[in-house]
C-alpha cells in the first residue's frame, strides 16, 4: 500500500525542495505544485517516484497519482512546505538566485505558456476547488430523486418526511454556488476573496426581484455562474483600481465600499442580463449540438476528450457544465465525454491479450484497469497507452463510438445526463439522469460503456500494433524498457518534454522500443 507521506517527500524532493514549491493544489486525480525555479526540478526522479503515474511539465507542475492518494499526498506536502526555507547553495548570493530564478522562468513561461492555456488555467482553478461540494450535492440529489419517486408511487410513503430534507441539503450549495465561484475568481485576479463573494451574492438575491431592467424585473440568479465569474473579475479590477487612489488612512472604508458599489450597480444593470444571454446560449448550444448531430457530434466530442485529459486541459469545461446543470438540473455533455474512458478501458484490455508475453505491460494493466473502470484514465493513459503510442489513438477511437452511441439516442429523444460533475466510468451511474427518468438514462449510459469498451478493445486489438512492433513486445518475458516513444499521439499535442510517463523505476514498467507507435 502507498505510503503518503513517503511519496509526499519523494516528490518534494524532486522538485527542488520545500523551498522552491510556492503553491500546492490538487484535482480528483493529480497534484499542481507552482515552483518559483523550473530548473532546480529533477523530472527523470519524479517521474520515477514511486505511485507517480505521469507528470506534466509546465509553469504549473502536474504530478498524477490517481484519486484517494492525491489527497493525501497534498496535505503532507503542504504541511512540509509550510516548513522555514534552507538556504541556498553555498556562495550564490540570495540576489543571484533571484535573479538566476526569475531568468529561468521567463524563459520557461515564453517557451510553454499561451495567452489560451493561461486562460484555461486560470478557469480551471476557480472551479476545480468546488468539485468536491458538486460531487455531494449531485450524489444527494440523485438519491433524494429515487426516493421521491417511491413516495409519488406509494411504495414508500413513510419517506414523505425525509425527502424534503434530502432536497435542502442538496440545494443548499447550488443556490449559493455563485458566491463560492466569486470568492475564487477574486482571489485568482487578484482580488480580495470575500468581497469578489459579496459581489457575487447579489445575483442570488431575493432582492434583485425588485429591479427593472429593460422592462423586465431581474429574477435571482439570473446569469448564474457566469454572471458571478464577470462579477468577481471586474471587481478585483475595480478594487485595485480604488486601492491605488484611495488615501491609505481610509482604505478600510473606501476600497471595500466602493468596490461592491460600482460592481454590484454593474452587475445589476449589465452583467446579470448579458450573463443570462451568455448561460442561456450555453445550454442552447450544448443540446442543439447533439439534439441535431447526434452521432456526429456525440463521435467528435467522445473522440476528442483522451487529449484534453491528458494535459488537464478538461477542467475548462467545468463552467459550462455547471452552466447546464443550474439551466436544466444535469449536463448532457459529461457521459458522452465519459465514453473516452471506456475506450481507454477497451484498449487496456486489447493490449493486455496482445501482449502476452510482456509481463511488465500485463502487470500495469492489472493495477491500473479497476480505476479504469472507475472513469479514473490516467493510470492508463499515462502508464499503458500513451507509451505505446498507437493504443492511444485506438483508446480515442473506442471514445468517438460510445459517444457516437449515447449522441444517437439523444438525437433520438431519450437525452442523457449527470446532476454532477467528477466522477465518471462506473462511478457516474448514480448520478445519471435524463428526459426520461432515471432508468432509460442509466439503460442508455450503459449501452454506451458496452460500445466504447467493445470499439476500443476492437480497434486496439486489430490495428493497435504492427506485426514486427507486436513481435518486439513479445520478445521476452520481461521486458523493463519504459520511455515514450519519439513520435506518436504526444506529439500532437505538445513535446516529450511536457508529457512524462513512468520510467521503468516507477510503478508501471512498461517495454516500449523507440518508435514503436510508428507504421514501420
Amino acid at each position: 500500500m502507498a505510503d503518503p507521506s513517503r511519496t509526499a517527500a519523494e516528490i518534494t524532493a524532486a522538485l527542488g525542495g520545500a523551498g522552491n514549491i510556492t503553491d500546492i493544489e490538487n484535482c480528483i486525480t493529480r497534484l499542481r505544485i507552482g515552483v518559483a525555479d523550473v530548473a532546480a526540478v529533477d523530472t527523470d526522479r519524479l517521474k520515477a517516484t514511486p505511485d507517480v503515474l505521469g507528470v506534466v511539465v509546465d509553469d504549473t507542475m502536474q504530478v498524477v497519482l490517481g484519486p484517494g492518494l492525491v489527497d493525501d499526498v497534498a496535505r503532507h506536502m503542504s504541511a512540509a512546505a509550510d516548513a522555514p526555507l534552507t538556504a541556498g547553495p553555498a556562495g550564490a548570493s540570495a540576489e543571484d538566485l533571484s535573479a538566476r530564478g526569475a531568468e529561468i522562468k521567463a524563459r520557461q513561461k515564453a517557451r510553454n505558456q499561451t495567452p489560451v492555456k493561461n486562460f484555461l488555467r486560470r478557469i480551471a482553478n476557480i472551479f476545480l476547488p468546488l468539485i468536491p461540494a458538486l460531487i455531494a450535492a449531485g450524489i444527494i440529489a440523485g438519491v433524494n430523486g429515487i426516493l421521491t419517486n417511491l413516495v409519488t408511487n406509494g411504495s414508500a410513503p413513510w419517506l414523505a418526511g425525509v425527502t424534503p430534507a434530502l432536497g435542502a441539503v442538496a440545494g443548499g450549495f447550488m443556490s449559493l454556488i455563485a458566491v463560492f465561484v466569486g470568492m475564487n475568481a477574486a482571489k485568482e485576479f487578484g482580488g480580495t476573496p470575500i468581497l469578489g463573494g459579496a459581489i457575487a451574492a447579489i445575483i442570488p438575491s431575493a432582492a434583485v426581484a425588485n429591479v427593472t431592467v429593460l422592462g423586465e424585473a431581474l429574477s435571482p440568479g439570473q446569469g448564474g455562474v457566469v454572471g458571478a465569474l464577470l462579477a468577481a473579475v471586474l471587481g478585483a479590477y475595480v478594487e485595485r483600481w480604488v486601492r491605488s487612489w484611495a488615501p491609505r488612512s481610509l482604505s478600510m472604508l473606501i476600497v471595500p465600499t466602493v468596490t461592491v458599489l460600482v460592481t454590484g450597480l454593474v452587475t445589476i444593470f449589465l452583467l446579470m442580463t448579458v450573463a443570462a444571454w451568455i448561460s442561456t446560449g450555453i445550454g442552447t448550444a450544448a443540446n442543439w449540438l447533439l439534439s441535431v448531430g447526434g452521432p456526429v457530434a456525440g463521435f467528435v466530442l467522445g473522440g476528442l476528450f483522451l487529449p484534453l485529459v491528458m494535459f488537464g486541459l478538461h477542467q475548462a469545461l467545468i463552467p459550462i457544465h455547471t452552466t447546464l446543470i443550474e439551466q436544466d438540473g444535469y449536463t448532457i455533455l459529461l457521459p458522452v465525454l465519459a465514453m473516452a474512458g471506456a475506450g481507454q478501458v477497451g484498449a487496456a484490455i486489447a493490449v493486455f491479450m496482445r501482449l502476452r508475453r510482456n509481463q511488465g505491460v500485463r502487470r500495469t494493466i492489472k493495477s491500473a484497469l479497476p480505476a479504469g473502470f472507475l472513469g479514473v484514465g490516467e493510470p492508463l493513459i499515462y502508464g499503458v497507452t500513451l507509451p505505446l503510442g498507437r493504443p492511444f489513438v485506438t483508446a480515442c477511437v473506442g471514445g468517438a463510438f460510445g459517444g457516437a452511441f449515447i449522441g444517437t439516442f439523444v438525437q433520438l429523444g431519450t437525452t442523457v445526463g449527470s446532476t454532477a460533475i467528477g466522477p465518471s466510468g462506473w462511478a457516474l451511474f448514480p448520478l445519471v439522469t435524463g428526459s426520461g427518468g432515471i432508468g432509460p438514462a442509466i439503460a442508455v449510459y450503459a449501452g454506451g460503456l458496452l460500445v466504447g469498451y467493445l470499439a476500443g478493445w476492437a480497434a486496439t486489438y486489430f490495428f493497435g500494433f504492427t506485426r514486427e512492433t507486436l513481435a518486439e513486445l513479445n520478445a521476452a518475458d520481461t521486458l523493463t524498457t519504459a520511455e515514450p516513444q519519439e513520435a506518436g499521439p504526444a506529439d500532437l499535442a505538445g513535446t516529450p518534454e511536457q508529457v512524462a510517463g513512468p520510467t521503468a523505476a516507477g510503478p508501471a514498467s512498461t517495454s516500449v522500443p523507440a518508435g514503436s507507435g510508428r507504421r514501420k
